[in-house]
C-alpha cells in the first residue's frame, strides 16, 4: 500500500514516514500543499495524510482542488481541532479527521480502517482456502501454522487480497508497492509473486497472461 504524506513540519514529517514505513507501507512526502496535491494527481495513492496548515497551498484548498478529479482516501492530520474545522474537513471531502497530538496505534488503525473501507471490506480477516490473511496484524497463516513473508511479500499479498476478484495489472501492483525513489520493476514482482506461491501455494495468487494477478474468491 501507498501513502503520501503532506506536512511541512520536518520531524514530523520524519516520524510519520518512519513508521509508517515500518508498518510496511511505502511513502511519499511533500512538504507543501502545491508539491503534495501536484503528487496526488499523478500517484495512485491508498491514503493520503494531510495537514491544514501549509505553505503555497493550504490543506483545505488542496483537499477541494483534488476532489474535482480523485476519489483517493484523505485522512486529515491537524492541530485544528475545534468542532468547525472537523466539521469543514469531513464535509469538504475528508474520510477522518484525527487531530494533533496523536497516538501511533491509533492513526494506523484509523488508515487501515480507511483502507478497508475503500475497498468494501468488512473485516481485517481474509480467508482462501487453507490461508489466512491478517491485515491489521500483517501475519498469515497456513493450515494453523504461521508463514513468515517478506514486507515487500506481504505488501504484494495485501494488496491483492483488499481487491480479491479483481485482476489486479502489473503497472498497478508496482505503483502501490513502490515509492517514488524505489526502482522495483516488473522482473522484482515476479520475484516477489514466486516467493509468495512457493511459502502459500501456487493456486494462492493467480495469473490472468496479458491482463494481471489476480487473488481468487
Amino acid at each position: 500500500m501507498r501513502i503520501l504524506v503532506v506536512e511541512d513540519q520536518a520531524d514530523l514529517q520524519r516520524l510519520l514516514r518512519g513508521f509508517l514505513e515500518d508498518d510496511g507501507y511505502a511513502v511519499d512526502t511533500a512538504s507543501d500543499g502545491a508539491e503534495g496535491l501536484a503528487k496526488a494527481l499523478v500517484w495512485p495513492y491508498d491514503v493520503i495524510v494531510l495537514d491544514l496548515m501549509l505553505p503555497k497551498l493550504d490543506g483545505m484548498s488542496l483537499l477541494e482542488r483534488l476532489r474535482q478529479s480523485r476519489s483517493t482516501p484523505v485522512l486529515i492530520l491537524s492541530a485544528r481541532d475545534a468542532l468547525p474545522d472537523r466539521v469543514g474537513g469531513l464535509d469538504g471531502g475528508a474520510d477522518d479527521y484525527p487531530t494533533k497530538p496523536f497516538e501511533r496505534s491509533e492513526l494506523l488503525a484509523r488508515i487501515r480502517a480507511i483502507i478497508r473501507r475503500s475497498a468494501g471490506m468488512a473485516t481485517s480477516i481474509v480467508r482462501v482456502g487453507d490461508v489466512v490473511i491478517d491485515l491489521r496484524s500483517k501475519t498469515v497463516m497456513r493450515d494453523e501454522q504461521s508463514v513468515s513473508l517478506t514486507s515487500r511479500e506481504f505488501s504484494l499479498l495485501e494488496y491483492l487480497a483488499t481487491h480479491r476478484g479483481r485482476v489486479v495489472p502489473r503497472s498497478e501492483l508496482l505503483d502501490h508497492l513502490s515509492d517514488e525513489h524505489d526502482e522495483a520493476n516488473s522482473n522484482s514482482l515476479e520475484v516477489f509473486i514466486s516467493n509468495v506461491r512457493r511459502k502459500l501455494g501456487a493456486d494462492i495468487i493467480e495469473t490472468r497472461r496479458g491482463f494481471g494477478y489476480v487473488v481468487p474468491r
